[in-house]
């Protein structure tokens, strides 16, 4: 349980494994329930774009996600990286929903080993292609 006393769901747990281990989904994206629990929002099936991904969240609501992000390395090769996002709007989301979401983002991030990479987005500029593709290059 989060300091903030949100909780996360199982399924939750449930969909990461078998995203990881089965990649049935390109993305899931969550979101926090009546202010106690982290739900599964929208599972995006494996063959999914970052396109579809932008196009799922919401603009005035704060989400985590899971994605499988697939980049060329710097040598060519054709590598892909499981990545945690956390998505919250600074110009449209309140201040409340921030720290509720802020506060229960590492207890979520605990139910996810083997997450390969992070990225707090606050602005869509930050899940462009381009910003995403730097980060997976970065050591």
């Amino acid at each position: 349980m989060a300091m903030t006393g949100v909780t996360v769901a199982d399924e939750c747990t449930e969909k990461f494994n078998e995203m990881k281990l089965k990649k049935t989904n390109k993305f899931i994206t969550f979101k926090i329930e009546n202010k106690k629990t982290v739900v599964i929002d929208v599972c995006g099936e494996a063959g999914k774009t970052m396109q579809d991904f932008r196009d799922c969240l919401p603009k005035d609501e704060p989400r985590y996600a899971l994605m499988d992000v697939d980049y060329t390395s710097e040598d060519g090769r054709p590598q892909t990286k499981l990545t945690f996002i956390f998505w919250c709007n600074d110009d449209t989301v309140q201040v409340r929903e921030k720290m509720l979401y802020a506060g229960t983002k590492d207890a979520i991030k605990k139910k996810f080993p083997g997450i390969m990479k992070e990225l707090q987005a606050n602005s869509p500029d930050e899940l462009e292609d381009e910003a995403i593709f730097e980060l997976m290059l970065k050591k």
